[in-house]
């Protein structure tokens, strides 16, 4: 069987940055690292975009960014670019028409042209938008699929 290739969006990769205090939040922090772990030890294989790269450089906090590409560019052995874009623009437009917005169909359709696995986010709105091309689920729905694998 081969890895399962998953895409992470920004909001997922920024969780563990978020306040805390809510203990949903602590539980998806807690998953998400587990998660990053898991590709760092080659368990799973990660894809990331140009989209990616460019709302994390558009981000005030630079150094929660510079982390975040750090671990990417460390640990990803794929990358959506520019030669995909227009393929990205087409299906960007199609998930969009379903009421999703821009950043969300944006990082839904790479995943998709990336041929990934599942889509992993902390965004409820993207959570429940469901594409028979890809699986979107948060960290923790995530890990109990990933212990069945």
């Amino acid at each position: 069987m081969s890895k399962p290739r998953i895409y992470l969006d920004n909001c997922c990769y920024g969780r563990p940055f978020d306040n805390q205090k809510d203990i949903k939040i602590q539980e998806e922090t807690q998953a998400k690292m587990f998660i990053q772990a898991l590709i760092k030890y080659g368990v799973l294989e990660l894809v990331y975009s140009t989209i990616t790269v460019k709302e994390l450089s558009d981000s005030p906090f630079e150094d929660t960014s510079l982390s975040i590409l750090e671990f990417i560019e460390s640990n990803a052995t794929f990358l959506i670019g520019e030669l995909k874009n227009t393929a990205a623009i087409s299906l960007t437009e199609e998930i969009m028409s379903t009421g999703i917005k821009l950043k969300d169909a944006s990082h839904t359709a790479c995943a998709i042209i990336a041929n990934c696995d599942y889509l992993i986010t902390t965004d409820k709105r993207l959570a429940k938008f469901q594409d028979p091309r890809i699986k979107i689920l948060n960290p923790i729905e995530f890990l109990g699929i990933w212990r069945n694998l």
